[in-house]
């Protein structure tokens, strides 16, 4: 699934190309894209609009059109946008057709990628906020921020950092090496992080993205630009995918494990395991210990007859 970097990596691509165009037309050629909006219904919306800028929040590119009208397009696992394809995609799903005889298609095979509309900067704001946690790149991402989100949440730290809701943009990939950037083990509860490590993981998460811009996103499987390009910060991971192979810093094989749902890929030496933690209570005493403990206690609570008292 293409993650922060790689949406970051199109919308840097295809904004100079973009930006300032009419959508002159919508073709949506697969309802699923804009449900519950009808194709024709959200084409007639943003139709002969400008695209003001090309935008990006979490995993959504966001086409800012006239008018305060915003496209909302989200790649989801297999979806990519070509520009200017020199033959028709295989599995194109939409055709903007922008002024100046630029076209642009939402190409996805398996077709989970989805188109939504938002009139006005509140309700745009509303659909992400109910959908995204805070920006990796904004100045609301602090690790005191981040420790106290760690605080309410028993879940592995792994799945902390997929939910979107907690933090935009972080996928497998980028988890997987922040995680080992920060010695921390995929499947230490979030709850347990300490502030150190908290502040180690923010900083993890916020280097691996930056690398994964520089390198224009990573192409294990789908994702390409808008050229169809691949990215290469596949052949920059310190983890990822690794499994077998020593460790970069202490030599020992990269493990495989599921956390999540996922694939994960973990050093358990420079990613201490956590140990296992029984929440269930202590058996109770028998009957006749818990008879006795009590005499001993109430005896020892009695105050001790003087000399004088005994003679």
């Amino acid at each position: 699934m293409p993650e922060l970097p790689e949406v970051e990596t199109i919308r840097r691509h295809l904004a100079p190309h973009v930006e300032g165009r009419v959508l002159e037309r919508l073709a949506v050629h697969d309802e699923r894209w804009s449900q519950p909006l009808a194709g024709e219904e959200l084409a007639a919306t943003v139709e002969g609009r400008r695209v003001e800028a090309l935008e990006r929040q979490g995993k959504y590119l966001i086409f800012a059109l006239q008018d305060d009208v915003h496209l909302l397009v989200h790649l989801r696992m297999t979806g990519a946008l070509l520009l200017d394809p020199v033959e028709p995609p295989r599995h194109g799903r939409v055709t903007f057709s922008l002024s100046g005889g630029r076209t642009l298609v939402f190409d996805d095979p398996r077709r989970f990628g989805t188109g939504e509309l938002a009139l006005g900067t509140p309700a745009r704001e509303d659909f992400l906020a109910r959908r995204l946690g805070v920006e990796p790149f904004s100045t609301g991402f602090t690790s005191a921020h981040l420790y106290a989100l760690t605080r309410a949440s028993r879940a592995p730290i792994k799945a902390f950092l997929l939910d979107q809701r907690k933090v935009a943009g972080v996928g497998n990939i980028y988890a997987d090496e922040a995680l080992y950037r920060a010695r921390i083990h995929p499947l230490r509860p979030a709850l347990q992080l300490k502030r150190g490590q908290v502040a180690a993981l923010r900083d993890a998460v916020i280097a691996v993205l930056e690398a994964g811009i520089a390198a224009k996103g990573a192409s294990i499987d789908d994702f390409r630009d808008p050229d169809g390009v691949q990215g290469s910060f596949q052949d920059r991971f310190l983890i990822h995918l690794r499994e077998g192979e020593p460790c970069l810093v202490c030599g020992r094989p990269v493990r495989k494990l599921r956390a999540a749902g996922r694939g994960t890929y973990v050093c358990e030496r420079c990613q201490p395991r956590p140990r296992a933690r029984s929440d269930r209570p202590m058996p109770a005493a028998p009957r006749s210990i818990r008879a006795s403990q009590a005499a001993t206690r109430r005896s020892a609570s009695r105050p001790a007859r003087s000399a004088a008292a005994s003679s």
